[in-house]
């Protein structure tokens, strides 16, 4: 594989929008912003602007790297669409990359699951063994090491040793595109773990006048 491949990589799964352009195994540009909401606006710009610091356009692209959860629902839907409908502009390939894939990335060789923060002091585990990836409360991993990229006061307390990752996301993503591209792999598909908190109304359905 050619060393000088440039790879975009980019996540809004969680209350960020974060960017990182690869040339090979070199950072050329790379941007994280704290976001609650407002990802589906940003985005295109920030891409935009992460393409412009590394002196590149998108038709160099050598494949997109998209993060696909788990976490935000309307974030990793973000994400994924915009990566499909670039790839298929631009003719290269859009690769999905789980956040599980993207902490455990470049880690040491450590006992460690992954983990990503999810609301209401619960983790999202990754694989354990035969166990699939999970949603389970912080207290499951107590006396675990677990890699993650953050370290919250319910996890310190159920005594959870957190390890960071190598990587901030967006790189990380990006690497681990790097890694596939040439391999015969599928569309960016939303990783969900739990269901959607929304649901549909109870109410009757509104009557409809002639």
């Amino acid at each position: 594989m050619p060393s000088d491949l440039l790879v975009l990589g980019f996540d809004t799964s969680a209350a960020h929008c974060a960017a990182a352009l690869l040339c090979g195994d070199r950072v050329v540009a790379s941007t994280h912003e704290d976001m609650g909401r407002g990802q589906a606006e940003r985005l295109m710009p920030l891409l935009e602007d992460v393409l412009a610091k590394g002196g590149a356009t998108w038709a160099e692209l050598a494949a997109i790297g998209v993060g696909t959860g788990p976490g935000n629902f309307t974030g990793i839907r973000i994400s994924v669409a915009a990566a499909r409908g670039l790839a298929l502009g631009l003719g290269c390939p859009a690769i999905g990359v789980n956040g599980f894939d993207a902490l455990a990335h470049g880690a040491c060789d450590l006992p460690a699951l992954c983990a990503v923060v999810a609301p209401r002091d619960h983790l999202y585990l990754g694989p354990d063994g035969d166990l699939p990836a999970r949603l389970v409360p912080v207290g499951d991993a107590a006396d675990r090491t677990v890699i993650c990229a953050t370290d919250t006061a319910a996890m310190s307390a159920a005594g959870v040793r957190v390890v960071a990752p190598a990587y901030s996301i967006a790189e990380a993503t990006a690497r681990v595109a790097m890694t596939r591209i040439g391999q015969d792999v599928s569309r960016p598909v939303p990783l969900y773990i739990r269901p959607a908190d929304a649901a549909p109304s109870r109410e009757a359905a509104p009557v409809i006048l002639p």
